[in-house]
């Protein structure tokens, strides 16, 4: 696996936007997330051409969203790229990456929901890619959310102490307050306790694996195109699956979980987390941990196979950073969740 160089103070990080044009209808949640970048972490900033492009343009555009991306890595003072916020077609940039340039020059590339179509597909070719926070959804609240998730994404980005112990947070969120007001800009919808953090559903064994995946709905774009990994590529992987803020029944999720096990991918992988499902009620959320086992456990004969959920990442705040073909470790009998090691090279 090919990993990129670690961040430090001053590294220079581009902002992308892949999917949408929303730092041009919302220009000062954008800007809080660029301050937070600079000041919280260190950072500095290079907007790239499109970063603040309109919608209408950047959606007629994929070539260009995807020059960006090009451009962000054949730069060699720029050491990492995180995009400014999700969307709903990214999948559009992936004929115009140049991937073998992206391959040999490896950086941090972060960001989830819609990136989840280049994060995995630049993984299953090789390279570290993470699933984390963005600069409107994630990076522009870091003042809002927990100090614990501060220190998180500095001691993924900056540190290099691992094995690393994920930890539940405490509290958790399932949203933002309405960018379009000033008075609470960067602010979070109500927050809730978090007494009991993940639950292991299934599993009895200490399994690891290398993590691979994203928003399920999104994976949906890239099945049966030459983006989507070929039957060799799910040995030994520990996949990661979230919903997104359309919030897709538990019957359809249901529905997404059971074409995985059609293909065989249960049968060869080593775990599956589930992020905790943005607006679900508790009701819901029993639902869907149902679903999942029955898909899995009886319907494909699959119960060794440890299931988690309600995994702090994805479309709920605040989040853990999963680096995909990262090596992890599950553990059912004390629900410890383990990066066995950096997803960052020298």
């Amino acid at each position: 696996m090919i990993k990129p160089a670690r961040l430090k103070s001053g590294s220079k990080i581009a902002i992308i936007s892949p999917s949408s044009g929303l730092p041009h209808l919302f220009p000062d949640i954008y800007e809080l997330g660029l301050n937070n970048l600079r000041d919280v972490l260190g950072l500095e900033i290079v907007e790239m051409p499109t970063a603040r492009m309109a919608p209408d343009v950047l959606y007629s555009n994929p070539q260009l969203r995807a020059k960006d991306m090009n451009d962000c890595f054949m730069d060699d003072s720029i050491s990492g790229i995180i995009t400014s916020i999700g969307g709903y077609e990214s999948i559009r940039i992936l004929p115009y990456l140049d991937m073998e340039a992206i391959i040999q020059h490896p950086k941090l590339i972060m960001g989830f929901s819609d990136a989840t179509t280049f994060l995995s597909y630049i993984n299953q070719l090789g390279m570290v890619t993470f699933y984390g926070p963005s600069v409107m959804a994630g990076l522009a609240q870091i003042h809002s959310l927990p100090i614990q998730y501060t220190e998180h994404i500095k001691e993924i980005l900056f540190h290099d102490v691992y094995p690393y112990s994920y930890a539940p947070y405490h509290q958790w969120t399932n949203g933002y307050k309405d960018w379009g007001i000033l008075e609470t800009l960067g602010e979070c919808q109500e927050f809730h306790d978090n007494p009991n953090g993940w639950e292991f559903l299934q599993g009895d064994t200490v399994t690891q694996g290398v993590l691979w995946g994203g928003c399920i709905e999104v994976l949906e774009f890239m099945k049966s195109t030459i983006y989507w990994p070929d039957e060799s590529f799910w040995h030994d992987k520990i996949l990661f699956f979230e919903t997104s803020e359309e919030k897709p029944s538990p019957m359809h999720v249901g529905y997404m979980l059971r074409n995985y096990g059609m293909q065989g991918i249960f049968s060869k992988i080593k775990g599956i987390i589930i992020g905790r499902p943005k607006d679900y009620t508790e009701k819901e959320k029993q639902e869907l941990n149902e679903i999942a086992c029955r898909i899995v456990r009886d319907e494909f004969d699959a119960g060794h196979v440890p299931i988690v959920t309600d995994f702090d990442f994805g479309h709920t705040d605040p989040k853990l950073i999963l680096p995909l073909g990262g090596k992890i470790e599950l553990n059912p009998m004390t629900t410890a969740i383990t990066l066995l090691e950096s997803p960052f090279g020298e």
